[in-house]
């Protein structure tokens, strides 16, 4: 199958059954949205949530968060991954938001990722999830499943060279739901271990489905109302 069709397949099948996707992260504003994102870094948006209440509690602004110390920080964090890294960078992008962008979160991906803690993967989830732009966030989920189901090249070999690859064949305004998309795939059919190929809707146009079980294995969709 070529490319261009197994984007066919993924985009009609998701904007069909799946079309308002959103994160699974809890958050009432952009501050408190990039406050969340930073702590997913290697962790899960199940374990963010569960801190995020105590947290924003404590320091509610980026005025608040950047008047405290990491040492302030660090006790409300330390149950996700990194406490420590996590505590500095949260420290110095409350100070910049409100020294060098008045509190507020910038929209521009090269201005978000001038703020402590924030690389290309968080600007694009904040830029899109936010502002609507049509960024492409690539995560260790959405590194694998595009892999997986042969939407990328094996030559892709980074998460920018992926991000490219997938930007190419999606349309602009499906982006940002694509990268929803494709996270909650790999979050719950498209595992990392065992792929629960037997009920992935994918799997006729999987590269992965095609390579290992070809035509042999019946699999059973996911009911869709």
């Amino acid at each position: 199958m070529r490319r261009a069709d197994r984007f066919k397949y993924f985009l009609d099948y998701f904007t069909t059954n799946f079309p308002e996707p959103k994160t699974e992260l809890a958050y009432g504003n952009p501050y408190e949205l990039i406050v969340a994102v930073v702590l997913s870094a290697q962790c899960t948006d199940k374990r963010v949530n569960q801190v995020m209440p105590a947290l924003l509690e404590q320091f509610p602004t980026a005025a608040h968060l950047g008047a405290a110390a990491a040492e302030d920080i660090f006790p409300f964090i330390r149950s996700v991954s990194y406490p420590n890294n996590k505590a500095k960078h949260l420290a110095g992008l409350g100070r910049m938001l409100t020294s060098e962008f008045g509190g507020e979160v910038p929209s521009q991906i090269e201005e978000l990722q001038r703020l402590p803690g924030v690389g290309r993967k968080t600007a694009n989830v904040v830029a899109s999830v936010i502002y609507n732009q049509p960024a492409m966030a690539v995560d260790t989920h959405v590194f694998r499943v595009s892999h997986r189901i042969g939407l990328v090249p094996k030559t892709a070999t980074t998460p920018l060279a992926v991000e490219k690859g997938l930007v190419k064949y999606i349309p602009q305004e499906s982006i940002a739901k694509a990268h929803h998309w494709l996270i909650l795939h790999g979050r719950y059919i498209c595992v990392a271990r065992t792929p629960k190929c037997s009920i992935c809707p994918l799997a006729p146009s999987c590269a992965y489905f095609e390579k290992n079980f070809g035509k042999a294995l019946a699999y059973e969709p996911i009911p869709t109302e």
